[in-house]
């Protein structure tokens, strides 16, 4: 059977040449790793790292509808989306099901950029476009736009370094344009790893430039390149869930205990009735974090989750934490056994090993 090879970011020669392992990554062939997943992990933790997002999808809406248009497709609330603002929201089917989780953000009075998970862009793409409404129209921009997230307490040293001192970085959540050395940046402040962050989209043909500038300017704040890997192990110890593992059309928002992003005073979005009527009565399972109580195999997903000799759920995501130094993960339950401080079993390589649910986030700042 013949078909295309997985795809490769603009920056694939640049992992290769800083001699990281790759692997595949759904479509892609990633960076699972450079220096190692514990070293990267705590270089983001304690000072800066740069991990490549140029997989990720950015899809672009604009018109006069574009915002009433998306407000009737997405979970959150459009139009509380100031110009140069973003949030985190969801794409869901008619069964209220999870297609994707993403962040919106109102570039312009008309215009809104859509940064969406590399293995759904299509798919998201195709949905988005069959529900298109009037006055609103739909491009998938993905394959011009290089990404970076760069994640850690000396962020803001770096970008300074980057685009000067005296340039106004944007607050958490907001979306701004700089120009470093002549390459237009488009700069956001969020992150996925619990630290202070940003995520810097350029042309794909500058790519390799921002990505070593980056790095020299780095070199002093005591930067790591990373991997899939390490921004496996920081988003699991803040909670933040993976799509495919702990998000899926099987599962609701609500049930992911993701409610916040759902904005049930819209009169109308696609999903929104299973969504009003999980929030009413409860959904049969939950999405909780847990945490070993002894040394052990990490979890993984997959593995069964047993109280009582009951199975009660399966674990969704699941490491050993750099940060804790302990095995957690995050499953879904029976909403009976859900609460906080409730003692389960993981089953791991056939035996049956004590762990707790705790509450969210498993990794707090000292």
């Amino acid at each position: 059977m013949t078909g295309a090879g997985p795809k490769k970011t603009p920056l694939y020669d640049e992992h290769v040449r800083l001699g990281a392992k790759m692997i595949p990554f759904g479509d892609w062939i990633m960076p699972v790793q450079y220096s190692g997943i514990i070293d990267e992990h705590l270089a983001v933790r304690k000072n800066v790292g740069v991990f490549d997002i140029s997989h990720m999808g950015q899809l672009i809406a604009r018109g006069p509808r574009a915002g009433a248009w998306l407000n009737e497709m997405l979970t959150n609330n459009i139009d509380k989306l100031e110009i140069g603002t973003g949030q985190y929201t969801f794409l869901l089917n008619e069964r209220g099901g999870i297609i994707d989780d993403l962040i919106v953000y109102r570039t312009a009075p008309e215009t809104f950029l859509l940064v969406v998970n590399a293995s759904r862009t299509d798919e998201d793409f195709a949905w988005l476009q069959k529900h298109l409404g009037d006055n609103a129209e739909l491009e998938n921009r993905s394959a011009d736009f290089g990404g970076l997230a760069i994640q850690g307490p000396r962020m803001i040293e770096l970008l300074q370094a980057m685009v000067g001192k005296e340039a106004e970085l944007p607050a958490r959540n907001q979306i701004r344009d700089f120009d470093s050395a002549g390459i237009k940046l488009t700069i956001a402040r969020t992150g996925y790893t619990g630290e202070d962050g940003v995520e810097v989209f350029f042309a794909a043909k500058d790519a390799a430039k921002v990505w070593n500038e980056v790095l020299a300017k780095g070199k002093e704040l005591g930067i790591r390149p990373c991997g899939l890997g390490a921004r496996d192990t920081l988003r699991l110890e803040m909670c933040y869930p993976l799509n495919g593992s702990d998000l899926s059309p099987d599962h609701n928002p609500i049930e992911a205990g993701l409610g916040f992003f759902v904005d049930l005073k819209k009169p109308k979005f696609v999903g929104r009735e299973v969504l009003a009527d999980a929030k009413e009565k409860g959904t049969p399972n939950r999405l909780v974090a847990f945490r070993m109580k002894s040394k052990g195999p990490p979890p993984r997903p997959h593995y069964s989750v047993w109280r009582d000799s009951e199975r009660i759920g399966e674990v969704t995501s699941g490491s050993l934490s750099p940060s804790l130094n302990e095995g957690i993960g995050m499953a879904y339950v029976a909403a009976v056994h859900a609460k906080v401080g409730t003692e389960i079993e993981i089953e791991i390589r056939d035996r049956k090993l004590p762990a707790i649910i705790e509450k969210k986030p498993l990794y707090k700042k000292s």
